[in-house]
């Protein structure tokens, strides 16, 4: 492939999801799509009246934590409405003559996807708008008083934009959306599910109890659980034999620094931080970010939502605050609502 072809927005975006997940473990239909079910029910029967009324699909906005499938949502919509999809990110996409490239390159009825949409810059929303509403573009040709405008029509299509977070998207860009679908975090027995089926596609041997464990660590998230699988698989080639047991998936995740909880070494740290340093909080997210050495957006959009989940973090309109149930955690017991002393 040439330099050109590689330096296109949607050349690049394509490349980098191919790697964060093999193509043969994505799901293409909503039989294959495991977990989510009140979203996919709904999305049935949206998908199902539109090829009945022969129209195109609404726009959809997917919201929730990374790795939950939204991604592949996106293609499985493409799938059931039989139409070809192109996908990007919203950084990726810089000027508005990238959108107008993606645009006009859509057929009848196909799916764009825009990864992380809440990161469009405003010029490329003002753009958008009137392809959303109108299905046409704006285009201003030259500069000054040489300057005209043109409109190009466009086909039909449906917009498909991810995001993690959905506070971050502009009113009239949220209230264009037709349909808003939030991916929660899956269940244990949803991701057994998964797991099996992912190492079925591998060719892995796994029992029912390994598949449950993986499930249990994978902090309720599929991208998690597909990844612990793979490198399960290679602590088993090395040192067991190419057997997957119970007691090789503990091996293996403990040795990944993954505890009973799913909560790897950063976790941890964040909540010692907390605890250690800070008193227990509250502490407000720069400072923690400070802290640990960590993105703030890293901190908020991938460790926080499953220490939330968990009970052990409060988000407080004064900063984050470690729970009762962290302290048992870490070890420590609260004395008196004044200070705490460690279990011994």
């Amino acid at each position: 492939m040439d330099q050109g072809a590689l330096d296109h927005p949607l050349a690049r975006t394509l490349g980098r999801e191919d790697l964060e997940l093999e193509p043969s473990l994505r799901p293409v239909s909503f039989q294959q799509y495991l977990g989510q079910e009140r979203v996919c029910q709904n999305l049935r029967i949206f998908v199902e009246a539109c090829l009945q009324r022969e129209e195109t699909l609404d726009h959809v906005l997917l919201h929730g934590p990374p790795g939950l499938g939204k991604t592949s949502l996106a293609h499985v919509l493409a799938h059931e409405l039989g139409v070809q999809l192109k996908a990007t990110a919203g950084p990726a996409i810089e000027r508005p003559g990238d959108l107008a490239a993606i645009l006009s390159s859509l057929g009848h009825g196909d799916v764009l996807f825009i990864d992380e949409i809440h990161r469009l810059n405003r010029t490329i929303e003002e753009v958008l708008y009137p392809a959303m509403e109108d299905f046409h573009l704006d285009i201003v040709l030259g500069q000054g008083t040489a300057s005209r405008a043109i409109q190009l029509k466009l086909p039909r299509f449906t917009l498909v934009g991810a995001t993690t977070r959905a506070g971050l998207l502009s009113a009239p860009l949220r209230d264009r959306f037709g349909i808003t679908c939030h991916l929660e975090l899956y269940t244990p027995e949803e991701l057994v599910a998964i797991v099996r089926r992912a190492a079925s596609i591998l060719a892995i041997a796994l029992d029912e109890t390994s598949a449950l464990e993986l499930a249990r660590r994978s902090r309720g998230t599929p991208r998690i659980a597909n990844r612990l699988l793979k490198r399960i698989r290679d602590f088993a080639d090395v040192l067991g034999g190419g057997r997957i047991d119970r007691e090789l998936v503990d091996r293996g995740l403990t040795m990944l620094e993954i505890d009973q909880q799913g909560l790897d070494a950063l976790d941890r740290r964040i909540l010692r931080t907390i605890v250690e340093k800070f008193a227990g909080g509250p502490v407000g997210l720069e400072t923690l970010s400070i802290a640990v050495n960590e993105e703030k957006g890293t901190l908020e959009d991938v460790y926080e939502p499953y220490l939330v989940q968990c009970g052990l973090l409060q988000r407080t309109p004064r900063g984050r605050t470690a729970t009762s149930a962290a302290y048992a955690y870490l070890g420590y017991r609260t004395v008196g609502g004044d200070g705490q002393l460690p279990l011994l």
